[in-house]
């Protein structure tokens, strides 16, 4: 009866794992940086990977993994066709800060606001950095949470696995 319940709880585990790993992203619109609004399911690159990073303004690793990956992004770009959306986490207090720190970073991303958290919640996203890869299908093949220091040379990897 043991084995039988371990199997069954391990089958139902395994099962679970690959369909949150294959997940498709929820119909939730965001914001824009103007003030209109997008839906995220409306996102495309041809069918190139598309990279979506959730960050926050009062996040320190969130904005070093986005600057150091802005640095590297048009040979990313050049090399696999990647598409990379940042989505800023920060609520209406501080969502007024976005878009100048986006504009003074110069970063060449589409960046988009959650500030009602609608989409962090549908994602199952308790902290930041949490960054997800989308396949030609846009379904979610990857995810990573956190940043340190190298961390966007396993992205960058994940990336090329499915451009080629």
């Amino acid at each position: 009866m043991r084995k039988l319940f371990l199997c069954l709880f391990a089958t139902i585990l395994f099962t679970s794992l690959c369909i949150a790993q294959n997940r498709t992203l929820p119909s939730i619109d965001v914001k824009t940086l103007e003030g209109g609004s997008i839906n995220i399911t409306a996102l495309e690159n041809n069918g190139k990977p598309i990279v979506i990073s959730f960050w926050a303004t009062w996040c320190k690793p969130c904005k070093k993994e986005l600057n150091t990956i802005a640095e590297v992004y048009e040979d990313w770009q050049d090399e696999t066709g990647v598409k990379l959306v940042a989505i800023s986490i920060d609520n209406s207090r501080s969502m007024a800060k976005v878009a100048p720190y986006v504009n003074a970073s110069d970063w060449d991303y589409e960046v988009y606001i959650d500030p009602n958290g609608d989409l962090k919640r549908a994602m199952g996203i308790s902290t930041v950095p949490h960054t997800f890869l989308l396949n030609s299908k846009k379904e979610i093949v990857w995810q990573h949470k956190g940043y340190v220091d190298g961390d966007e040379d396993e992205l960058l990897e994940q990336i090329k696995k499915l451009a080629h």
